[in-house]
């Protein structure tokens, strides 16, 4: 039960870094006129709040027995993997600017 609390916890980090990332791409995108793809870190951070939810239900409920174990690993694996590989690929797009700067 306290693997399942710290990793909620740890996933709760990462949405809220994931918000950070998207409210900063926000304003990079006002500034550049970028198309709207901030809105997937947004999306991402969502992903990533509802797979900590299941791992708190199902820490909270420890004495019932999973019902399908296929729906426990693509709520606690797939949904942060995905949620982690949109926002690279859209902070890429956004920030990859940076990389490319030469002095």
């Amino acid at each position: 039960m306290a693997g399942s609390l710290i990793a909620s916890v740890g996933l709760l980090a990462v949405a809220v870094a994931l918000l950070v990332l998207g409210l900063l791409s926000k304003r990079l995108g006002k500034v550049t006129r970028a198309p709207g793809y901030y809105r997937v870190f947004f999306v991402a951070a969502g992903l990533m709040i509802v797979s900590m939810l299941a791992r708190l239900i199902d820490a909270l409920n420890a004495h019932v027995p999973h019902a399908d174990e296929a729906t426990s690993v693509i709520l606690y694996l797939g949904l942060p993997a995905f949620a982690l590989t949109i926002s690279l690929i859209i902070a890429w797009r956004y920030w990859s600017w940076l990389l490319a700067e030469r002095s």
